[in-house]
């Protein structure tokens, strides 16, 4: 699995209208982009769905600064039948990004406080009491936040390649990269993999555990001469939110949920970090939950199993929740 993808993952924005609803006229279909003021800024928005007045499906996308809306229309086509389905680049991401810098500070705490208003939007916007609730990685820091804070909000929340205990997930990782290391004798590996620290305490720490993982789970770009020159692009925007945000621990901190929880992970590496999440899904008390395994994929199980991502929110976790 190509875990602590999550931190990173070099997608870039393609361009999307703007603003400009395609809705027509006499039908119920919605397909369309908006333009929102949410904290005080303008920020992006993509609504998809057959019906207008089927439930509503926001997914957070991860990274933190990885919009999924450039692949979306690969996971979604069946999702969009039988749900509004939302996508938001949020604050300093993509088509946002494009609108508007963010005037404060980013910290997680800001991000969630937009996660949240932004679900208010969509709710007085469709006439609806509730949502289901969808992230990627990172995004489950806002995800699980708004299920813990706003329960009422939420048909049910998916957390899809959920970050539970980054720090144990870490230390897991690198066990692994350093066993691996010797192994395969790789001298570049073991030097590096050794100036480590853990935790992560600093930029350098994060890439040289995110180059290493990379290439032990084949992501050729981290090879490349440019990558590192990206990665340390990436890390001036977004390493102090991301180090300060990981060293939460659910299981300390979230031992209950009012809403009904239902995992998504991929195991097909057999990564001892993934367990993290079959862990805390035994430990977590909730009204319903669920946990899903995706036996061929890594930690982007909508890139390499959409089909079964897309069935298993359909199949089981919609009619478990709105029977």
């Amino acid at each position: 699995m190509k875990q602590l993808m999550a931190i990173i993952i070099f997608t870039f924005s393609v361009a999307i209208g703007k603003g400009k609803s395609i809705i027509k006229k006499n039908t119920a279909r919605i397909d369309t982009t908006e333009v929102v003021t949410i904290g005080g800024i303008k920020q992006f928005i993509k609504l998809q769905g057959a019906d207008q007045a089927r439930p509503l499906l926001l997914f957070l996308h991860g990274g933190p600064g990885t919009s999924l809306i450039p692949v979306a229309d690969t996971f979604t086509d069946k999702l969009r039948e039988k749900f509004v389905v939302v996508q938001w680049d949020q604050r300093e991401v993509g088509e946002t990004l494009k609108l508007n810098s963010s005037p404060e500070k980013l910290s997680l705490a800001l991000v969630q406080k937009d996660t949240h208003e932004l679900i208010r939007y969509l709710l007085k916007k469709f006439n609806q009491k509730k949502l289901f609730l969808a992230s990627h990685s990172f995004g489950s820091m806002l995800g699980f936040n708004i299920a813990d804070k706003h329960p009422e909000l939420l048909h049910a929340y998916i957390p899809i390649s959920g970050i539970i205990d980054q720090r144990k997930s870490e230390k897991l990782t690198i066990e692994m990269l350093i066993n691996w290391a010797g192994e395969t004798k790789n001298e570049s590996a073991i030097r590096e993999l050794t100036l480590v620290k853990l935790p992560f305490d600093d930029q350098d720490d994060l890439f040289y555990a995110q180059k290493w993982l990379f290439i032990h789970n084949g992501v050729d770009f981290a090879k490349k001469e440019d990558f590192k020159a990206k990665y340390y692009n990436w890390l001036a925007t977004w390493f102090p939110m991301w180090k300060t945000a990981v060293a939460n621990n659910l299981f300390k901190t979230l031992p209950a949920l009012k809403c009904p929880v239902y995992f998504i992970e991929g195991n097909g590496d057999q990564q001892k970090s993934h367990y993290l999440v079959e862990d805390y899904y035994k430990f977590l008390k909730a009204p319903k939950k669920g946990l899903f395994w995706f036996e061929e994929s890594g930690h982007t199980v909508f890139n390499t199993e959409p089909e079964k991502l897309q069935q298993v929110i359909i199949e089981k976790i919609l009619p478990a929740t709105l029977q």
